[in-house]
């Protein structure tokens, strides 16, 4: 019955991935800026029957996608990422409707305060990320249509969303990263009764 739970909720995490682009406004951090953005690899273990990543490739492509992702923020205070690619699998090719391998990746994450000098959570929050299927993949696998490349991508950008919605339900839940004053002085502004002077 767990294994049920951890499945459903896994999948459940693949959907809410797949929807947010970074066209958009990003969701709203509060006063959130990336400070550094640390990601290695050196404990990665990979999986039975995976394609291979070197270290540098999978710490890149992570760092890149949460650049990608974070450098958006444009808060006045700073955090910092410390992340671990702890394990990966990279799809190779399957058999049709018989071993339709998918791929995944498995990362730790630790968040930084760098005014009060602290890490925000104490033990490294695990995560494990799948990546996004489309019809075909669901049926031939995706060591079919996408390249070793193309699938460390897509479980990258799958990674730094997975941690955006993370860091919005410790927001939510513990106050994480205050309010951002500048769109707080809009708010107010906007709310402000106006003055029969300045009519």
């Amino acid at each position: 019955m767990i294994r049920i739970y951890a499945l459903l909720s896994a999948l459940m995490l693949i959907a809410g991935c797949a929807t947010q682009s970074l066209d958009g406004p990003p969701a709203p951090l509060g006063d959130f800026s990336l400070g550094h953005n640390v990601v290695i690899a050196s404990k990665a273990v990979k999986g039975p029957v995976s394609r291979t990543a070197s270290e540098d490739e999978l710490a890149a492509t992570l760092k890149t996608a949460l650049a990608d992702r974070f450098e958006r923020y444009e808060g006045e205070q700073l955090y910092h990422f410390g992340v671990s690619v702890e394990g990966y699998m990279l799809a190779p090719r399957g058999v049709p409707l018989v071993y339709t391998p998918k791929s995944a990746l498995v990362v730790n994450v630790t968040v930084w305060d760098d005014a009060g000098g602290r890490k925000l959570n104490e033990k490294p929050h695990q995560l494990t990320i799948l990546e996004t299927t489309d019809q075909n993949s669901v049926f031939i696998g995706s060591g079919w249509g996408r390249s070793k490349n193309k699938q460390l991508n897509g479980l990258s950008y799958n990674a730094a969303r997975a941690i955006e919605l993370w860091l919005l339900e410790q927001r939510e839940e513990y106050g994480w990263f205050g309010e951002d004053e500048r769109v707080m002085t809009a708010a107010d502004a906007i709310k402000k009764p106006v003055d029969a002077a300045d009519r």
